[in-house]
């Protein structure tokens, strides 16, 4: 029988009611880094999502690059974030944090005391701008982390998984994409660190698997995925060679048993065949993990049922339109038309184009 987008799966431990996943969105509301009863009437409205992955959040003080997202370390963020995951459960609904360290995607005005942000070597990401809770201002020139400090960072992902499960999530995401700290150790363009962790695949890919070892040994594999984006350049973050860089890491990381590989399918928010990437490759790549794929990249509602289908992705993650149509699902279920989202609300502000959008249907129907 034919898989659909709306069939229910198991996502490692995770069992959802639909493929349809709401993807991560940052929209800094965490006015005090932590989040607030917006944040948990937001994600309760999108809860018919068959996951809900949260917006990035910080792992640590130094993860942060934007003003306003919240953190996963104080016990006020996991008391706020508690009442989210108590509001998206009461309603069927399931979720995972994403865990987050920026790396040189940062401003000094956002880092404790002024410092420089951390990376893998100290270049600056050229043309890359952060909001600073005033403006929008060019990421500060980081500092290389000595070998030894990385370590404090694989504890602070571990610490940060054990406090995601006691703020009673389904799991967590390590965010290892789009240019942020693990994703810079990841490409040869921001590593050039010449130590056990840069040169080689496998150097550079050191970090990845000591976070995945730490936070799989904090809860389980499968209670833990992996997002990646070896195709894409975001945040500045290129790689001499996308295509023997994605096809190690699948390899890499095949084999843990982790709940799914969360792929970035090109360039992110752009073009699904950047760097080269054609969907012969991309089938290929599916096809060597061993673990649930899941898709991200420019689907609408006829390219993710047509991929589900033919068995090219297992579940989809959608983005912006999670954002004006909390009832994603049920439009997409009957075909209904879209709302627009408000490109000026996306980021910062209050109710306003946040959980002001209007449903298909009342809500209590």
């Amino acid at each position: 029988m034919m898989t659909s987008l709306f069939d229910p799966m198991k996502l490692g431990a995770i069992e959802i009611a639909n493929r349809v996943v709401m993807a991560p969105l940052t929209r800094n509301r965490a006015m005090e880094d932590v989040p607030t009863d917006l944040h948990v009437e937001y994600y309760r409205q999108r809860a018919t999502a068959g996951l809900i992955i949260t917006e990035a959040t910080q792992i640590s003080p130094e993860g942060k690059g934007y003003a306003w997202t919240p953190g996963i370390y104080s016990d006020a963020q996991v008391e706020g974030w508690k009442k989210v995951t108590d509001a998206v459960h009461s309603v069927g609904g399931k979720i995972v944090l994403q865990l987050w360290h920026v790396g040189r995607i940062s401003h000094t005005s956002l880092q404790e005391g002024g410092k420089a942000p951390v990376a893998p070597s100290a270049i600056q990401a050229e043309g890359v701008q952060t909001f600073d809770g005033e403006q929008m201002v060019q990421v500060s020139t980081p500092r290389a982390l000595e070998a030894p400090e990385l370590q404090r960072i694989v504890k602070d992902f571990a610490q940060a998984a054990a406090n995601a499960r006691a703020a009673g999530f389904d799991g967590v995401e390590v965010h290892a994409a789009n240019g942020y700290l693990i994703d810079q150790f990841l490409k040869d363009g921001p590593n050039k660190r010449d130590d056990h962790y840069g040169g080689s695949l496998e150097n550079r890919a050191r970090l990845l698997g000591e976070v995945l070892d730490a936070v799989v040994a904090e809860w389980d594999a499968g209670h833990v995925g992996l997002r990646l984006s070896p195709f894409s350049g975001a945040n500045g973050a290129e790689d001499s060679d996308p295509k023997g860089l994605a096809e190690f890491l699948v390899d890499f990381v095949s084999g843990r048993g982790l709940a799914y590989l969360h792929m970035v399918e090109g360039q992110t928010g752009g073009a699904r065949d950047a760097q080269g990437l054609t969907p012969e490759i991309l089938s290929d790549l599916k096809a060597r993990f061993d673990g649930p794929w899941m898709g991200n990249n420019g689907y609408d509602r006829e390219l993710a049922m047509e991929r589900v289908e033919n068995g090219e992705t297992d579940a989809v993650a959608f983005g912006r339109p999670f954002i004006a149509n909390p009832d994603l699902v049920l439009r997409l279920r009957e075909g209904a038309e879209l709302a627009e989202g408000d490109p000026a609300t996306y980021y910062g502000g209050g109710r306003e184009g946040y959980t002001d959008y209007p449903f298909l249907r009342d809500e209590a129907a």
